[in-house]
């Protein structure tokens, strides 16, 4: 069994990959709901959809999120009424948030939620959020305080971060199926993720934290940062603004004491001796998922070198 815990297009798209390699069953996602929001009355959990839709094979190619295909009338009503449609959602995408809604306002879990659509899209892996109550990522800039979304989305991630806090993280608490799948891994990955507002909401939960403390088996991470460059979204600037070295050095050093193997890119092998010096062995290899058939190539890479890790920690 494998735990990968994962946030954002890159974390499901490297999901994808250790599913086709290891197989559906043997993997277990847990994800970031820090960035879920209520919208137009809808839950929205961009993280946990974006795995759902990569591992039932409807996400779109390009953008990496939403459903392929997907068309936005909803959206385009919405605007007619004067309504500024700042977050794309498309028509079919539109029916997971209300079943999601209508589901949890009946009392369901969103664990449970997810269960029931992943299961009906198909999809053999399990995709656990990282916990059942709500968490919500606020970020502080010049401007003042911001939701996630806001800063992300709407104000497209123009803002220079000065702070980072997850609402709610104190009295959120693992579900029992994500422990479960903790417990029962041979094997545990950090996806390239950002390690600030995708890794970060899941490891500000004690339980998970203290379980890659006290590992007692290979936990690898994967770095987003590839030549000091995130390939999407805001992690390079934001761990820059935060105080961090915005290379792949910089994110090992975020996860020092966490893990046992760490995964770079060639363009970085430089950085590998002081990686090391970590505490971490390090993989060097081609670390872009160009396409689908290459998510699995770097995915049986990974496993590989984690292999070699529970080898060596096993004598």
């Amino acid at each position: 069994m494998i735990a990968v815990l994962a946030g954002g297009v890159g974390g499901a798209r490297f999901v994808d990959g250790v599913a086709q390699v290891a197989g559906a069953e043997s993997v277990s996602a847990i994800v970031n709901t820090a960035d879920d929001f209520d919208h137009y009355g809808l839950r929205i959990c961009p993280d946990i959809d974006t795995v759902l839709y990569t591992l039932a094979g409807i996400a779109d190619p390009v953008n990496g999120w939403g459903i392929a295909g997907d068309t936005r009338a909803t959206l385009d009503g919405i605007a007619a009424y004067g309504e500024e449609p700042w977050f794309l959602l498309g028509d079919r995408d539109f029916s997971t948030h209300i079943l999601r809604t209508a589901w949890l306002g009946n009392g369901i879990p969103l664990t449970s939620v997810i269960y029931f659509l992943r299961s009906r899209l198909g999809v053999g892996s399990q995709i656990l959020p990282m916990s059942d109550e709500s968490v919500a990522t606020r970020i502080l800039t010049t401007d003042g305080e911001l939701a996630f979304q806001d800063y992300f989305v709407r104000r497209r991630q123009t803002d220079e971060v000065h702070g980072v806090r997850f609402a709610g993280i104190d009295s959120a608490q693992p579900t029992e199926a994500a422990l479960t799948a903790l417990s029962d891994a041979e094997l545990i990955l950090l996806a390239p993720s950002n390690p600030i507002v995708s890794i970060g909401p899941i490891l500000a939960i004690p339980a998970y934290r203290r379980a890659l403390q006290h590992r007692h088996r290979p936990v690898v991470a994967i770095s987003p940062i590839i030549g000091g460059k995130a390939l999407k979204g805001p992690a390079d600037r934001m761990l820059a603004s935060l105080g961090h070295e915005s290379t792949a050095l910089g994110v090992a050093r975020v996860y020092a004491g966490l893990v046992d193997g760490f995964v770079i890119d060639a363009v970085d092998t430089d950085l590998a001796p002081d990686i090391e010096a970590l505490g971490m062995d390090v993989l060097v290899t081609d670390a872009i998922m160009h396409d689908q058939a290459d998510r699995g190539r770097f995915a049986r890479e990974v496993l590989k070198f984690a292999q070699t890790i529970a080898v060596r920690t096993a004598v």
